[in-house]
């Protein structure tokens, strides 16, 4: 399998190329992280819809186990269990917005990825990088176990484990383990550390650091083998729960589905869950006695376990729920990890934010309230009380607020507004408003009408474990 350890040693040298201010090595973070016989155990699979045909160049890459949806591109690339989503890229006669500007999509958007390996990383579409509105690229990267890379040009970067790129463009950036950065402006040279959480708008900041002992006891990166922490573990295992679907040839469906809901077919659900209408629930999703209300959503690598979302709720790429209670259109986000116990559930009041990388981890049972946004570590209720703010309060703040290790700085009510807005947004484009009155369609009522299209792998020779050229361009 020399050729995919080649394409490897290219990755990792231009890496490092690109990092070289933080001298950083990435040879003991991609080799041997993964044994290279799994690139030959697992094939790739390409998603059709009448609103997504076969579009694809995949050339000189290994992409075991990768989900494709929409316009994609690969070259000289190893991608492992990586999800590609691509279901809302920009269209021709579409005007991108960008600080009030208005730019005009000149032709269809593609997703472009290039020297580059990514490690069961969730890629979801739709760039905000101005200078390039219809081309969605990621190049000269290392991504790693369960990062996320949502809307954001990357060149040049590390991502670590459970870390995630949110609508940011980034350049020569080191974002550390379990970090979170989402910026209005491009990104050059910059490290986020490990366990930071960074939103950085027109008119506000937001910044929380985990301490490193409680970083490191759920989730710490481990140069020349695999992450270790309660998250890892949380994930591995699960991991042999999604074997059948991957190896079936005929899909079942375990629960009744409407045809105004879609359950992808290679989502993991299990005992009594149900599903109501206009219900999202995306590959790698991981359901389990969940009852996911109308207008709900389970995204990528999301788990709901023995919890109940009421309606409108956004579980977004990565978060994971157990023995939890949502009132209607709460919003987790990514990577948070709300762990309720038996007889110690989480309730979470209506229209609250769960904000991205918050672990709520409890030792009693738990109630935030009715619009509140939470952050950070929170096991209990007077955790709680130091890890929390009311959205109107928040709104009303035009300065400076420090909360323990949270600094927010700028004006409260765009933040909140702007948050507000996008949660609408995602709602929207998921298809939870669809009905009698709101004929927009969105992902529920077209995703059940997906194909797939199996990709396979040289298994011998000196292209093994490389996947064939294909080139189909209509």
């Amino acid at each position: 399998m020399k050729q995919i350890e080649k394409l490897i040693d290219r990755v990792v040298a231009r890496v490092n190329v690109n990092l070289r201010k933080f001298s950083f090595d990435a040879e003991p973070f991609a080799k041997d992280v993964v044994p290279l016989k799994q690139m030959l155990r697992f094939n790739a699979f390409y998603g059709v819809t009448s609103h997504h045909p076969l579009h694809v160049n995949f050339k000189n890459s290994s992409l075991a186990g990768s989900y494709f949806l929409g316009k994609c591109f690969t070259d000289n690339v190893v991608l492992y269990k990586t999800d590609v989503r691509g279901d809302e890229l920009k269209r021709k006669g579409d005007t991108l917005v960008i600080q009030g500007m208005e730019i005009p999509v000149e032709k269809d958007e593609e997703i472009h990825i290039k020297d580059s390996y990514l490690i069961k990383t969730l890629i979801h579409n739709y760039s905000h990088d101005p200078e390039a509105p219809e081309e969605f690229l990621i190049r000269n990267t290392l991504a790693s176990f369960y990062s996320n890379i949502h809307g954001a040009l990357v060149e040049g970067c590390y991502i670590a484990p459970f870390a995630t790129v949110d609508l940011t463009s980034l350049h020569g950036c080191k974002v550390g383990t379990f970090a979170f950065v989402q910026s209005a402006s491009d990104l050059y040279h910059v490290e986020i550390p490990d366990g930071t959480i960074w939103m950085k708008g027109d008119t506000f900041e937001f910044k929380y650091t985990y301490d490193k002992e409680v970083l490191d006891r759920y989730i710490t990166n481990v140069p020349g083998g695999k992450p270790e922490g309660i998250l890892w573990d949380f994930m591995e295992d699960r991991k042999e729960d999604y074997s059948d679907i991957y190896s079936a040839a005929v899909p079942t469906t375990p629960v009744t589905v409407s045809s105004k809901s879609a359950l992808n077919r290679y989502a993991y659900v299990a005992g009594d869950t149900h599903i109501h209408e206009n219900v999202l629930v995306s590959q790698r999703a991981y359901l389990d006695n969940a009852w996911m209300g109308p207008g709900t959503n389970a995204q990528e690598h999301s788990y709901v376990i023995n919890s109940r979302l009421e309606k409108n709720d956004v579980t977004a790429h990565g978060a994971k729920i157990i023995n939890a209670n949502l009132a209607e259109k709460v919003f987790v986000g990514f990577n948070s990890f709300i762990n309720g116990k038996p007889g110690m559930p989480v309730s979470i009041g209506s229209g609250s934010m769960v904000m991205p990388h918050t672990i709520i981890d409890v030792e009693e049972p738990l109630s935030i309230p009715e619009r509140h946004a939470v952050w950070g570590y929170i096991r209990n209720a007077e955790d709680l009380k130091n890890h929390s703010v009311s959205l109107d309060d928040l709104s009303s703040v035009t300065g400076e607020v420090t909360m323990g290790n949270m600094h927010f700085t700028g004006n409260g009510h765009d933040l909140v507004h702007g948050f507000e807005h996008r949660i609408d947004h995602i709602l929207e484009a998921n298809g939870a408003y669809f009905g009698d009155v709101n004929k927009v369609r969105g992902h529920a009522q077209a995703g059940h009408m997906i194909s797939y299209n199996t990709l396979q792998p040289y298994l011998s020779g000196k292209m093994k474990g490389i996947f064939p050229t294909i080139d189909i361009q209509p």
